[in-house]
């Protein structure tokens, strides 16, 4: 059963910078792309963030394409995203997730193409 454990989320400052990071369990990560997905309050959830099974591929939203950075690292099957330059509208849920099998050298920021979802992590962006 897929497991995946969120953390690194809390409150920042205009302009500042945070790490959400996400332990995965009970799969082997290298067989899943995995992505970030965030809902601000009274909006859709949206996904902001993926990267390919292989690592190869990354894909952002135009909402936070050259401020946000993921990244995985294989040998502690973690998922982290970089947060930089933060804005308030950036105030959201974030969750991570891991996506459906086959997303080898590709993946889709799209609420259908997720397989499991973390417990979600609160960021807030206030100064």
């Amino acid at each position: 059963q897929l497991k995946l454990v969120q953390s690194g989320g809390g409150l920042v400052q205009p302009g500042g910078s945070l790490r959400l990071t996400c332990a995965a369990s009970g799969f082997h990560l290298n067989s899943y792309a995995m992505g970030w997905f965030r809902q601000a309050p009274g909006k859709e959830r949206e996904g902001i963030s993926c990267i390919s099974a292989s690592g190869s591929t990354t894909n952002y939203a135009d909402s936070v394409k050259g401020r946000f950075t993921i990244s995985r690292d294989y040998a502690n099957h973690t998922l982290y995203l970089r947060l930089n330059g933060l804005m308030a509208e950036d105030t959201a849920v974030y969750y991570c997730t891991a996506l459906k099998r086959g997303y080898l050298t590709t993946c889709r920021l799209d609420n259908s193409a997720v397989d499991s979802w973390g417990e979600g992590t609160l960021v807030t962006v206030s100064s």
